[in-house]
This record gives C-alpha cells, structure tokens and sequence, in this order.
C-alpha cells in the first residue's frame, strides 16, 4: 500500500500504477447495521511531479451490506468512487486545512487516503430497493 517515490524516480519512472486489495477497519462504514463485505479493491493511476508533488488518482470498489435503513431487510450495494488526491512533500508549504496529503520525499502510504475515500464514498443511508417506502405499518 505505498508508493515508493524515490525508487521510481530513480528509475526514471514518473508515473504508473498501484492494485490491491484492502481490507478495511470494521468502523470504515459509517451507516449503521452495514458493513462493507469482502476486501476494497484499490486502483490508483499515480504521476510525480518534478517539484515532488504526487498526482493520484484513485478508485475504489466495494460492496455494501447490511439492512436497510428504511425497512430494515437485508441490503447491498455496490460502490465504486474515484478521487483525485495531491501528495506534498511535508514541510513544503500549504496549511493544515488544505486538501493535500503529505509524504516524507520517499515513500508514500496510501492508508489514509484509502480510509477517507472509502468514508466519503459512502451514501448517507442503504437500501434495499429503490424507492423503499419504510416498514409497512398498516397491520395488513
């Protein structure tokens, strides 16, 4: 789960690809009584720049299970999200709230931008069908 920005620069390699499989913390899903079932597949497509900076772009690609937030049956969904992430060497300007990453000039660990794209991929509630109406009440 890293990117080794030396070695690669190095070699005269500036841009290129990373997969893998990740499997998430339990508590990467943030809607509850769902879970994200089997490993994340992780795709990133990266470009160094000459200043050091890292360009990446990655997707991820998962299932989503658990009960629906409305009924309550049992959901999926399948999710696949793209981001596009900066990786700055630290101590190389930009402030604590900017959107960028930061890497120590050698290696990068995709980790946290792997956990954040996967909390920002999710929707805000599961369902187990489109348009579900909730638990039916009516005592039929």
């Amino acid at each position: 789960m890293e990117i080794d920005v030396s070695k690669l620069c190095a070699s005269g390699k500036c841009e290129g690809e990373v997969r893998f499989g990740y499997n998430p913390p339990e508590d990467c899903c943030l809607i509850p009584l769902c879970g994200i079932e089997g490993a994340v597949n992780v795709n990133c497509d990266y470009f160094i720049c000459d200043d050091g900076k890292v360009e990446v772009r990655m997707t991820v690609d998962y299932l989503l299970s658990g009960q629906c937030s409305y009924c309550l049956k049992d959901a999926r969904r399948h999710i696949t999200y793209t981001a596009d992430l900066l990786y700055d060497v630290r101590g190389h300007g930009g402030g604590e709230e900017d959107d960028r990453y930061y890497y120590d000039g050698r290696k990068i660990n995709l980790k946290t931008a792997v956990d954040d794209t996967i909390l920002i991929s999710q929707p805000n509630v599961l369902l187990c069908k489109d348009g579900c109406e909730g638990i039916d009440v009516t005592n039929k």
